[in-house]
């Protein structure tokens, strides 16, 4: 059993980049919803328990509160901005509001060294975001750390077991942060850095044949990085026992049906069980315009259709799925006080439609750890290296109802940015780009003639997991590039924009 670290969520946006630092340091972490009993998650491998931030007020009525018996395990204690003040408040401290809420960069002064920061320079930069700050502290605790505005910017009691944090040490602006976690983790917790890719594959692979005994495994391949990998785990685990089925939805990209097929041969030597549902999507899409109902009628189509694809095959138990960790936060937001930002992922639902119990192997894993762990199996770079692609697929970069004619010129006009991307050496260099098919026609002058077409807009977007992403600076010749070709070989576009919003406030996708 690997030691671990517990990350209670109190709903910051952060939440999920201190599970990933955490991990990065070689250390087993998982969040949960801060009102989850202690008893949940207190065994042996139990390590230490980090607070998240939070946008809510500890002053507030109402606001997030967690079990107080998580403060008596036992273990170290690190609060972190709302958990921070939470956790002053629940040892006797006094919060107080600031007259102006305090976000962006400041200059921390150390004032105790030991443990928390050891290696730190004092004066270096930390990223502050609250409202409310610890007035006074509790019996038996000492300050650690200030700023300018700030007397009490850290603070530890005098057993060295728990401490807090005014700032964020888990973003990148926080200039020594990893250095914070690393201390807590080494010389609070005392950590023996146990977590790794290949520590977690023999223990899935383990868990699954366990699990499936002499039974069998289907699989929804998309051809996108999660269920290749997954089915790579599954192919290692439990071998011909594997059943994969891909379901051709017509909102694929430019040759993508073809491509996974070869793909998954070429690799594992065997075919796919494959079917094609382009006409049954696109009948049941036509004339839909609303984002929420695109996704479930795809939702409720795919089930139709991998039930055809499967009901010749008898003995079968177990349904996989490439599900990953933020699909899961985004998709049903149980981990903590979050909202649900869009319901496309093929998460929850599923196995009670059809009848079969679930497996998903990488649920606790974000998309970096995720091309880690193929890389690991074998998989090919080129496969590993792919962009993210949503389910519904070109349906949710149409705006607008769904048509043959619509798909044709999207899928076209994307496959020529993605070719561009690859020759200006920008592909490997951007999370995810995508070309969006907007439901407005401009005005255009092509040779002599007046034109009345269509928009298209590029989007490209830098991120680590996809929970926050800034818009990506490509070079101008690149787009210019795109534009030229796009509008001189895609019939049906006169006109093409760049989008240049980061996440958030808006979403990657745009629907």
């Amino acid at each position: 059993m690997h030691e671990k670290i517990i990350i209670l969520d109190f709903g910051s946006q952060y939440t999920q980049l201190i599970a990933r630092k955490i991990r990065e340091l070689q250390v087993y972490s998982e969040i949960a919803p801060c009102t989850a009993q202690s008893e949940r998650f207190a065994d042996d491998s139990l390590i230490g328990i980090i607070l998240s931030g939070g946008p809510a007020s500890v002053l507030d009525e109402g606001s997030p509160r967690m079990d107080e018996r998580v403060l008596q395990l036992g273990v170290p204690i690190l609060g972190i901005c709302y958990g921070m003040q939470l956790t002053s408040l629940n040892f006797g401290g006094n919060i107080g509001r600031t007259q102006t809420r305090e976000y962006g960069r400041a200059a921390i002064k150390i004032l105790r060294e030991e443990p928390l920061f050891s290696g730190v320079d004092s004066g270096s930069t930390i990223w502050m975001s609250h409202g409310d700050h610890v007035e006074k502290l509790p019996d038996g605790f000492i300050a650690s750390a200030s700023t300018e505005s700030l007397p009490i910017a850290a603070f530890q009691n005098d057993t060295g077991t728990v401490f807090g944090l005014q700032f964020h040490p888990e973003v990148h602006h926080t200039e020594q942060g990893k250095q914070i976690l690393w201390n807590f983790l080494h010389n609070v917790c005392h950590a023996k850095c146990d977590w790794s890719m290949a520590s977690f594959i023999q223990a899935q692979k383990s868990a699954i044949r366990e699990r499936v005994g002499d039974d069998r495994v289907l699989l929804g391949l998309s051809g996108g990085v999660d269920s290749a990998v997954t089915a790579a785990l599954l192919h290692e685990a439990i071998g011909d026992k594997l059943y994969p089925v891909f379901v051709n939805n017509g909102l694929l990209r430019l040759g993508e049906a073809e491509q996974v097929r070869e793909d998954f041969h070429a690799h594992f030597g065997r075919d796919l069980i494959y079917i094609d549902a382009t006409e049954s999507f696109l009948s049941n899409l036509a004339g839909i315009e609303d984002p929420e109902r695109k996704r479930k009628i795809i939702g409720r189509t795919f089930i139709d259709a991998f039930t055809e694809a499967v009901s010749g095959l008898e003995g079968i138990r177990y349904l996989a799925q490439g599900t990953l960790y933020p699909d899961v936060i985004e998709s049903v937001s149980t981990k903590g006080p979050s909202a649900t930002i869009k319901s496309h992922h093929n998460v929850g639902g599923l196995p009670e439609e059809l009848g079969f119990h679930l497996i998903e192997p990488l649920r606790e894993l974000f998309k970096d750890e995720v091309r880690v762990l193929g890389k690991e199996l074998g998989l090919p770079r080129e496969m590993l290296r792919r962009h993210p692609f949503p389910g519904p697929g070109l349906a949710v970069r149409i705006i607008g109802s769904i048509t043959q004619d619509r798909l044709d010129i999207l899928s076209k006009a994307d496959a020529i940015f993605i070719e561009e991307l690859h020759n200006f050496s920008e592909y490997d260099n951007v999370w995810q780009a995508f070309a969006v098919l907007l439901p407005i026609k401009s005005v255009g002058v092509m040779g002599d003639e007046r034109t009345y077409e269509n928009v298209l807009s590029l989007r490209s977007v830098n991120s680590v997991d996809g929970m926050t992403a800034d818009w990506s600076r490509l070079p101008a010749d690149l787009l210019a590039r795109c534009s030229t070709r796009i509008i001189n070989e895609v019939k049906g576009i006169n006109r093409v924009c760049y989008d240049i919003s980061s996440k958030p406030p808006a979403t990657i996708e745009w629907e």
